[in-house]
């Protein structure tokens, strides 16, 4: 009999808990669109549709549908909180895992970056926001979901049409070009050439030192003609390194690891 209690309450914890994930389960599909969003860029120099991450600030504002209001009394008795999020545009999430779409809001990737919480009210609220350096190159939208008393989100609002083709707007992101780092970079070129050029000298007297060996112009050929194709490799890689390094490409590249 023990046993068999064992195995009811067993049952009943997982059943317990299939429910509640279950529960917990938001579809974006099942969000009724009741919130009406727009967004306007602030920068020092106007770009149409276009702002700089961690200098330009976005001006976000929502209120309730008016026309769903009238037809629908009581449509808002659930909601609390307004959640404010920055989302990739479909372009920008091509061939790209980590920003994937999913129905299933606990896994889509979509809106990864918050912007604010803000607390509901049907008239309305904006919002300041400066985009922050971390921001990645890429095309956005702005999303709201309104949230009840238990954070799950009941609806939502977009400044965007439901193919979110529409109303975007392009982040640019931080260079990364300091002239700090330009000189370290100088410094560092010019430092491995110089260690090169040393061991390639270093190798040609060992060579001479050893016997049998056939000389010409000085250089211990049948060892060096090998040495030097990849000394000269790698040269042309700290070339390219530095020259990518000069135009900004190699922070976004290696620090932000993501691009438009």
């Amino acid at each position: 009999m023990a046993t068999v209690g064992k195995s009811i309450v067993a049952g009943a914890l997982v059943l317990f808990a299939l429910l509640s994930f279950v529960e917990s389960t938001v579809l974006f599909s099942s969000l009724q669109r009741t919130l009406v969003v727009d967004a306007e860029i602030q920068n020092q120099v106007p770009m149409m549709g276009i702002a700089k991450a961690g200098e330009d600030h976005l001006v976000i504002s929502w209120a309730l549908n008016s026309t769903l209001q009238e037809g629908l009394p009581g449509l808002d008795a659930t909601y609390e909180t307004v959640q404010l999020k920055l989302c990739y545009a479909p372009v920008s999430q091509v061939e790209r895992g980590w920003r994937k779409k999913n129905d299933d809001l606990h896994k889509d990737k979509t809106c990864t970056k918050g912007i604010a919480k803000q607390k509901y009210t049907s008239a309305g609220n904006s919002t300041n926001w400066r985009i922050t350096k971390d921001v990645p190159g890429a095309v956005y939208f702005v999303r709201a979901y309104l949230l009840n008393s238990n954070g799950t989100q009941v609806a939502y609002g977009q400044t965007t049409n439901a193919a979110r083709t529409t109303n975007l707007f392009t982040v640019v992101p931080i260079s990364g070009r300091h002239a700090s780092i330009d000189v370290a970079a100088a410094i560092f070129s010019a430092f491995s050439i110089g260690s090169l050029v040393f061991f390639l000298a270093l190798e040609n007297m060992r060579s001479k030192r050893s016997n049998g060996s056939k000389e010409w112009m000085g250089l211990n050929w049948p060892r060096n003609r090998l040495a030097l194709p990849w000394i000269w490799g790698q040269i042309v890689k700290m070339r390219n390194f530095y020259r990518a390094l000069i135009e900004g490409k190699v922070y976004e590249q290696y620090s932000l690891g993501r691009a438009i």
